[in-house]
């Protein structure tokens, strides 16, 4: 039963990507966009996907020096093919990559799965900042002509939390409730649950999740990992601001605009489809409409950004998942020899 409601999920994550997807294609003149992407000079898409590689390196390197604090050293490349994997995974099951990285790194390099998730939610808060501080830069740079943009993005958002108020309170009461429920039950009752095997294994799990999420506190090397953090935000702008001499509708535009290429192609990856399909293309197309580019020509960006860095995943996740899987057939053969 399990299985069937997952697989219907992410049919229906699928449908609506490809529902996104049509609606970004509409009112599109394909042999415009067609006519644009052949005038396009690849020599600056292949510069944007060696910058994508060595962003992904840093974030294999940063990763891994979250997992020293807590006494464990995952090899380079162990780290790097679980953290490529993960990202081959999100392309088919939306978030499920983070998951199925922890848990590739727990068969090739025995790093517990709660801990490993720890990590990531401390990764994924700190891009979350990132990215926020990113739209405030980029807001202040280009008010005027962003403004009504990120409005009308959010406007949607903020409106159905107007509608559901009453129902949004309700959960929030009946949560205060019942975390305060289940604070007190654990007060009066933590000795007997102590002697509990399930309730030991749960809260061992938690409580390597919780020294995963602050292992940057204990973290050594702090510098090397900013460091490695802005370097990564540095590959993700330039990715999007050289990919514009690529094609002639886009070559003029300003540094600006790739920032808010940057902030516009980072709120599409994240949506819940797989691969940001749809969402990323119809965020972007309309972002370069504010800068006076044609529909069809933001529209060629988008494909051409999109499709050759969603290839370059599937390429290197590829790689990195039979190398992994290698690694793991090898293991047991040298514990039995």
């Amino acid at each position: 039963m399990k299985k069937t409601v997952n697989v219907l999920k992410y049919l229906l994550l699928l449908a609506v990507s490809v529902f996104l997807m049509g609606y970004a294609l509409r009112s599109i003149n394909f042999t415009a966009v067609k006519a644009e992407l052949a005038q396009a000079n690849y020599s600056w898409i292949v510069v944007t996907l060696l910058l994508s590689v060595a962003g992904y390196i840093s974030r294999a390197i940063r990763w891994r020096m979250q997992f020293v604090p807590l006494g464990y050293k995952p090899g380079h490349l162990q780290t790097y093919h679980a953290l490529m994997v993960g990202y081959l995974a999100n392309i088919v099951l939306p978030r499920a990559g983070e998951v199925i990285r922890c848990t590739l790194l727990r068969r090739t390099s025995e790093v517990p799965v709660n801990v490993s998730l720890g990590t990531v939610i401390t990764e994924r808060v700190i891009d979350l900042v990132m990215l926020l501080l990113c739209m405030c830069f980029t807001l202040l740079l280009e008010f005027d002509r962003l403004n009504s943009f990120f409005l009308e993005i959010f406007s949607e958002s903020f409106k159905g939390m107007e509608q559901n108020l009453q129902t949004l309170y309700l959960l929030g009461a009946v949560g205060i409730i019942g975390s305060g429920f289940v604070i007190w039950y654990l007060y009066k009752n933590i000795s007997k649950l102590q002697r509990n095997p399930f309730f030991k294994r749960v809260s061992d799990f938690v409580l390597g999740i919780w020294q995963g999420i602050f292992s940057i506190a204990r973290m050594e090397q702090k510098g090397a990992f900013v460091f490695h953090t802005l370097f990564i935000w540095v590959t993700y702008y330039l990715t999007s601001y050289l990919a514009f001499f690529a094609l002639p509708g886009t070559e003029d535009l300003t540094w600006q605009a790739g920032m808010a290429i940057l902030v516009v192609g980072g709120l599409g990856m994240s949506a819940p489809v797989q691969g940001g399909i749809g969402v990323y293309h119809i965020l972007v197309r309309t972002a370069l409409l504010l800068y006076a580019v044609p529909l069809d020509k933001g529209m060629a960006y988008a494909l051409i950004t999109h499709t050759t860095g969603a290839f370059l995943v599937v390429l290197m996740g590829a790689i990195s998942l039979v190398a992994s899987f290698t690694k793991v057939k090898r293991e047991p053969a040298k514990q039995t020899a």
